[in-house]
């Protein structure tokens, strides 16, 4: 296995930055529209919140893989061409945006609605309370599922494989009807996930080990 290893090596050294590329880019891009997405849904304006909801239930609704599909495969039929990479990072930002909404949903009516009214009666608007006040504590509520969601995301990046990214599935493929060592080559790629993985739930783990402490 090593011998196979040291030849997809240059292979895989590009692959990784493009799945590492991919999930950190989409996990950035699906948080800021996953707060907005959020805050609309407790939105006191209808329109906004069934927008909202609407958005959460078509793509927390319909796999992944159909999303990427349409988005490379089917946005041409109506003028709107995009290469393989911008594709699946759309599909994946818009899809994480919708279980990161959710997250961010939970942590914000979490937090105390006293912590509102305080911040009110001291003169606060509506988005310095959110700012200063709220989306601090929330961000410690949620950090477990965020953080899972980010693990869950790069895991999902081997999607992508389908629409001719050359990440770590793609190389893992190349390389195995190269040599037709499929099973050592998709160990190797499987090994390299849980690193990245294993990584990010130490990451993890130590900051919501630093946010407890602050908190205490």
């Amino acid at each position: 296995m090593m011998d196979l290893f040291v030849r997809a090596l240059p292979l895989l050294e590009k692959a990784v930055l493009v799945t590492l590329g991919l999930g950190l880019s989409a996990f950035f891009f699906g948080c800021i529209l996953g707060l907005l997405v959020a805050l609309a849904r407790i939105s006191p304006f209808g329109p906004l919140r069934w927008f909202a909801f609407t958005y959460v239930s078509v793509f927390r609704g319909t796999p992944l893989l159909i999303q990427i599909l349409l988005i490379y495969f089917g946005l041409p039929t109506y003028g709107i061409v995009m290469g393989p990479i911008p594709s699946a990072l759309l599909a994946l930002s818009l899809f994480a945006a919708a279980y990161l909404s959710e997250n961010f949903r939970s942590g914000i009516m979490a937090v105390d609605k006293g912590q509102w009214e305080a911040a009110w009666s001291m003169g606060m608007g509506y988005w310095k309370t959110l700012l200063r006040i709220v989306l601090p504590q929330a961000t410690r509520i949620v950090l477990p599922p965020v953080g899972s969601r980010l693990i869950g995301l790069m895991k999902d990046t081997s999607l992508a494989s389908t629409v001719t990214v050359v990440e770590l599935t793609r190389v893992a493929e190349q390389m195995g009807a190269t040599t037709f060592r499929y099973m050592e080559m998709f160990l190797i790629v499987g090994a390299i996930y849980w690193f990245i993985n294993q990584t990010l739930t130490l990451l993890q783990t130590w900051l919501e080990s630093r946010f407890s402490r602050r908190y205490a």
